[in-house]
């Protein structure tokens, strides 16, 4: 009995080494990351490989552009549909947390999430889309990571360059090209109103851009988008 519990105790303190090491390894990427432009992230290479399952030479379109060469219009879009309170948080939304557990009770399934553009950031470059408990306090230390190390500016940038915007199409870039022929800095307000409409399901609306939901949506986004503030 003294050895098993012995040997239990090195088991739980090389574990808690082990996280301790996997922490120390994100952080290190969150500032380098800091002055380094990510080339790709987590869920990228998860896509990259669902798409290379039909396809072996399939790639992902993706290019970086700085902040100052994105569209306001983008930038104003995405937060009046993601998160309207980005510059005030420091990395969660708890109104707008218990707004979506409320409408999610009231629906009896899951309609809608409180996660915030740094939360949807930390889950991108370094997790799985898994929902499970780990992965979700994993998203929330990385989420105090970013917040702590990075400006609001330095995040929004990085979240347009690397966000999913279709089959294969990452960052604002690829998008704007993808879908309009244009560069990220020459997107209008209804272009960018309706990119940030397809961020909560890309692929769907890349296979059906006439949705009548995403007009909708288009139209809520671009009545918010005055009021967005930006860092």
């Amino acid at each position: 009995m003294h050895r098993f519990t012995v040997w239990l105790k090195r088991l739980l303190l090389a574990f808690f080494a082990l996280v301790v090491l996997y922490q120390v390894w994100l952080f290190a990427w969150v500032l380098w990351w800091n002055w380094a432009n990510p080339q790709s992230t987590r869920f990228m290479e998860i896509r990259l490989a669902a798409l290379r399952q039909s396809d072996p030479q399939a790639q992902v379109k993706q290019q970086w552009v700085d902040y100052e060469r994105i569209s306001p219009h983008l930038k104003r879009a995405i937060i009046a549909a993601e998160d309207a309170r980005f510059v005030d948080h420091e990395g969660f939304d708890w109104e707008g947390i218990q707004h979506a557990i409320e409408r999610n009770q009231k629906k009896g399934r899951v309609v809608a999430g409180g996660s915030t553009i740094s939360q949807q950031l930390a889950k991108n470059l370094f997790l799985t889309p898994a929902r499970t408990p780990w992965r979700k306090a994993e998203e929330a230390l990385i989420t105090l990571m970013l917040e702590s190390i990075w400006s609001k500016r330095r995040i929004l940038e990085v979240y347009l360059n690397v966000i999913e915007w279709g089959e294969g199409i990452f960052g604002a870039e690829a998008a704007a090209r993808h879908y309009y022929a244009a560069t990220a800095g020459q997107l209008s307000p209804s272009q960018a109103a309706r990119l940030a409409g397809m961020v909560p399901n890309p692929r769907f609306y890349d296979r059906n851009r006439h949705a009548p939901g995403l007009a909708r949506k288009t139209a809520i986004i671009l009545a918010r988008m005055p009021a967005a503030e930006l860092p």
